[in-house]
Parts: C-alpha cells; structure tokens; sequence
C-alpha cells in the first residue's frame, strides 16, 4: 500500500478564514491617497487604529505625509503632531525629517512651532535616531520661518557638534535662517565662510535680502554671482526679479527678462509668475497680462499673482473675471486668490460683490485671515459705512491688530468723522502707540474738522513719546538707474535741478487752474502761504520733476512712494499728465495710480 504524498495536507475541519491582507496592502491604506480633508482623514486613522494598525509605518508614513504637505493648514500639523506623539518609540528618520518639514512650511509660523520643532529633533537624538541633513534643513527652515533667533542658534550649534554644519545644503540654509531672524552679521559671516560662494548660498543671500527690503543689496550681489560664472537658477532669477519689483526698476526687470530667455528658464511656471508679479509692481500691466497669456500652463499662483495685478491697478471688474475664469478652469482658489479678489473690490468701490466673495471663502472651507479682515474693513470704510466697519472689527472672533484700527482711522480722515476717529484712534494706543503714522492721520483729521486743542495733544504726545513720522520717499528709474527722492532734502545729487523743475511745473500748472490742497497740512500756526511751500517739495513732485526734464517728450513716468500719495500730489500729477501730454505710473503703499490726459484710473477712490 502506498504513502500519501508528502506534500498532501489534510482537509480542513473548518472553512478556512480569509487572510487578512499584508498591512501594507489593507484597504484602510488604499483609501489614505483619497482623503482630501481633516475630517476624513480623521475618521479612516480610527479605522486603522481598530484594524491594529496604530503604528504601522506605511499608515504614520502617509498620515504625516498628508498632514504635512504644502496645502496642509495648522489644523493638520496639530493632528501630525498627535500621530506622532502616539508611536511608542519612533525609529524612522523620514518621520522625523517630515514633521519638521511641516513645521518649516507652517503657513502660520510662530516661537511656539519653532520651538516645538526643536523638542522634535531633541526627541529625535534621545530615540538614538541619527539626524541626517535633511534633518538640520527643516530644522532651520522651521526656525527661520518663525524668526525664532534663539531656537535657531541652538540648532546651529548642535550642527556644528555633529559635523553638518558645513554641508553644501545645511550652510545655505543657515544663512537663510540668520537673515529672516535679523542676524545680518552672522549671515555674513557664515556666507563669507564659504569657499568663493555656492549657487544656493547666493540664493539664500539674495533671497534674505530681498525679503529684508534691501533690493539694492540684491541686485549687487548677483552681479557679484555672475562675476564669479556661477549659473544663475530659478530660485536667484525669482529673487532678482523681486528685487527688481520692490525697486520698481522697469528696465532692469525687462534685462532679467531677457536674460532669462537666454538661458532657458523663461518657460517654468514659478518663473513666468515672478515675470508677472515684477512686471504688475513696476507699473506695466501690459507686460504683465503678455506674460500670463502666453504661459503654457498655470497653476493657482499664477491666476492668483495675476488677479492680484488687476486689483493694485484698479481694474476690479477684470480682477473679478479672472477669479471667475480661473474657476471655470477647475482651478480651485486660496487664501491667496481671494484676498486678491477682495482687494480688488475694496479699490474699486464693489461693497456687494466684496461681501459676497468674503462670505464664499467659507464655501471653499478657507478660513479668513487679519488680511482678509482688513480687505472687508477697508470696503465697508472706503464706502463710507464707517460704523459698520467698526462694527465688523469689534465683533471679529480674533483679537484685531492696530492694521485693522489704522485702516479704518484712515478713512474716518478721508470721510471727516472726528468722534469714530477719536474712538479709533484710542484704541489703536492701547494695542501700540509707536507708529508715527497713526498720529499724523488723526493729527490731520482734527486739523480738517476744526478741533485744534486736540490736535495740539496729539502733537505733543508725539514729542513727549518720541514718535516721527516716516519721510516720504519717491523713486524713478531712468536708464537703468534708479532716483529717489526725500521729502524737502537735498541728498540727491541734483535735488536742486528738481526743487527748480517744480517751480516751473507749479506755475504753468496754476495757469489752468491748480490751486495747493493745505486741508492736509496740520501746523495750525502757518498760514496758507507757508502751507503751500511745505507741500510743494513733496517725495512724488519732485520724482516726476526729475522725469520730465530726463526723459524724452511723451515719455512714461513711473514712481514709486513709500506712503499713501497725498491729496496734493495726486491733484498736481493729474495735470501735469494733462498739461506736458504725459503718462504717469505711480504705485504708493496701497494701490497704483494712472494718471493720463488730467484723469487718474483710481477715479479720485483711493
């Protein structure tokens, strides 16, 4: 009689249960890619958890990845952060290494985040897992981001302990973080370490420099790049273009332009998008719209940058089409696109339309920010539903900031309510009495609405506080260089040849009707005469001045001012237009102003 063969196996006495599929296969991971919110995302971790997968590494791999990613709020760092803290014993650096990254890409950076960054990575080195550079790199962004000075020097020096403080990407990086937190000796110092400089160490020069509103810094040091015949790559071209933006520099912006056609950048998005950007900031709105519609493609930025460009410009019912186009498009709109669409609106007078699209952002679940806020003040305040603006402030459910207050006193100047104002204003000092500004407005609203005792206070509250007010200062580019001009000085080396050029342009101007605007000049002890002379060497006059006598006839002027341009300024440019056939450009703190043939695009609504 035979054997069964060995490889028989008996029949079961009961029907086999189905195995359970390898984690890494479960249909719980299968559904991780899907999630598109927090709450879902929520719900299918507790199926995980009942599944026994807690701590699976491909489930905390994906549920930080998710929580962690570029469009990731506060809400899913938070719950990454939970994840995290659950496991037992994490070993996994690429865990690690991604929830610093979320910290460093955190879109409401704070000390707190960076210095829960740092208990992370401390965590990291009591776990006995090895940081890598990835590790330092988001570490340090995380703290740059957050301009925690302190936590960032701890993470240096532990670089230094372990040796990666030389590394190719953590040493940028370090500069990087220095420049945001203010340090710019010992960005200096770690960027002059560095053998004859690296690419990414420009970048991170160029960069720190830009956001720190020193684009001239900027531009000297790529030249100093280029000097050395290290190729510029997107990053250095997006951070030049910027400075070129911040400078109003037209011209430079159109030789970056071309220069990046000349090595092969001109068709990246991010690229296209700063073209966009520089060209809307330096007045040319033309180039700007070229730019945007001969893009291949575009992503949310580059509808967003572009909505933005109509809203500074004045063109509200366009900005406001585009966001419409954009949707259409299936493109989905953030924060971004819809504090661009509301701007528009507030520039542009649309109350019902700005309150709708404010009231859609819930519908996109997007939370409005203080900017967000600040657009809806401004609209209620421009139309002149001043209570109602004050209203919107008292009642917000975050604790509003003196930018809000300081918006809405501006426009109690603009409409002449002297009590809201004195309210305003009030609380205004109870969150920060230091900004000059805030003082010269009311000081100004009680001068126009006949309270000279308060306005007397005010001044010598000023003085007894130490407060100044910020000097007015203009700018114009000719032949690729750039003017600027203070307020009543004479620092330019041909302020005098402008001062002069003024008096010739103010008195062919009263020829047709030009009569100084006083009802901003606030000295009650001058009369009309000296109030005149005090305005007539304003930042801007003497910007458009310089213009006319060094460009050619019928030249465009373009202006940049550092301040709102006063009522004065605003009159004067609108027939110098007129009177010498001129178009001028002239972007102040808030919006731009096109002057052509005696009318403004802002129609007198700024």
């Amino acid at each position: 009689m035979s054997s069964a063969p060995l490889t028989a196996t008996p029949a079961p006495l009961l029907p086999a249960k189905p195995k359970s599929p390898p984690p890494q296969q479960h249909p719980v991971l299968s559904h991780l890619p899907h999630c598109t919110s927090l709450r879902t995302l929520a719900q299918l971790h507790a199926a995980a958890v009942k599944a026994g997968l807690a701590a699976h590494p491909a489930l905390v791999t994906r549920l930080l990845t998710l929580c962690t990613g570029p469009d990731a709020g506060p809400a899913h760092l938070a719950y990454a952060r939970q994840v995290f803290d659950r496991v037992p014993h994490p070993a996994d650096a690429v865990w690690y290494n991604t929830l610093l990254r979320g910290y460093a890409r955190s879109s409401n950076p704070s000390s707190s985040e960076a210095a829960a960054a740092v208990r992370v990575f401390v965590r990291m080195l009591e776990e006995g897992v090895a940081p890598d550079t990835y590790t330092f790199v988001s570490l340090l962004k995380a703290c740059a981001a957050a301009r925690a000075g302190e936590e960032g020097r701890q993470a240096h020096a532990l670089a230094v302990k372990l040796g990666a403080a030389d590394h190719d990407y953590v040493r940028p990086t370090l500069i990087n973080m220095y420049a945001e937190c203010g340090d710019a000796r010992a960005a200096r110092v770690m960027f002059g370490g560095t053998d004859g400089g690296c690419v990414v160490s420009y970048n991170a020069m160029i960069a720190a420099a830009v956001r720190s509103s020193r684009p001239g810094e900027a531009l000297v040091l790529f030249r100093e790049m280029q000097g050395k015949g290290l190729k510029p790559t997107s990053v250095t071209v997006i951070s030049v273009l910027s400075a070129c933006a911040l400078l109003g520099a037209l011209e430079l912006g159109r030789w970056v332009h071309d220069y990046v056609r000349k090595i092969g950048l001109g068709s990246l998005v991010k690229v296209s998008t700063a073209l966009i950007d520089m060209y809307a900031k330096c007045g040319s709105l033309e180039d700007a719209i070229d730019v945007f519609q001969g893009m291949e493609s575009k992503d949310r930025q580059a509808w967003s940058v572009m909505i933005v460009a109509y809203a500074n410009h004045g063109y509200g019912r366009e900005a406001i089409s585009l966001f419409e186009e954009m949707k259409k498009e299936g493109m989905k709109p953030d924060d971004i696109t819809f504090l661009g669409v509301l701007y528009a609106c507030s520039h542009s007078g649309l109350v019902s339309e700005g309150l709708q699209y404010f009231d859609d952002m819930k519908d996109h679940g997007i939370v409005p920010g203080i900017k967000h806020y600040g657009c809806v003040t401004d609209l209620l305040a421009r139309s002149g539903q001043l209570e109602r603006a004050y209203k919107f402030i008292d009642e917000l459910p975050i604790n509003p900031t003196p930018i809000l207050w300081r918006t809405l006193l501006s426009a109690c100047g603009g409409h002449g309510d002297f009590e809201l104002g004195k309210r305003v204003f009030e609380r205004i000092l109870k969150l920060d009495d230091s900004h000059g500004g805030d003082y010269v407005i009311f000081s100004n609203l009680c001068a126009n609405t006949g309270y000279w005792e308060e306005m007397n206070m005010v001044r010598k509250l000023m003085s007894e506080k130490g407060v100044v007010k910020v000097p007015g200062c203009s700018s114009i580019e000719i032949d690729n260089t750039v003017h600027e001009f203070f307020a009543g000085d004479g620092r330019h080396p041909k302020s005098q040849e402008a001062r002069k050029m003024v008096d010739e342009v103010i008195d062919q101007l009263k020829l047709v009707g030009y009569v100084p605007n006083t009802s901003h000049v606030f000295h009650v002890e001058m009369g009309e005469e000296e109030k005149a002379i005090s305005l007539k060497y304003h930042s801007e006059k003497l910007a458009i001045a310089f213009g006319l006598l060094n460009t050619a006839p019928g030249a465009t002027l373009r202006v940049v001012k550092n301040l709102r341009v006063c009522p004065d300024c605003h009159s004067m440019a609108k027939l110098v237009s007129m009177v010498f056939n001129r178009r001028i450009i002239l972007r102040d703190l808030n919006r731009f102003h096109h002057f052509e043939e005696g009318i403004c695009s802002c129609g007198d609504y700024w």
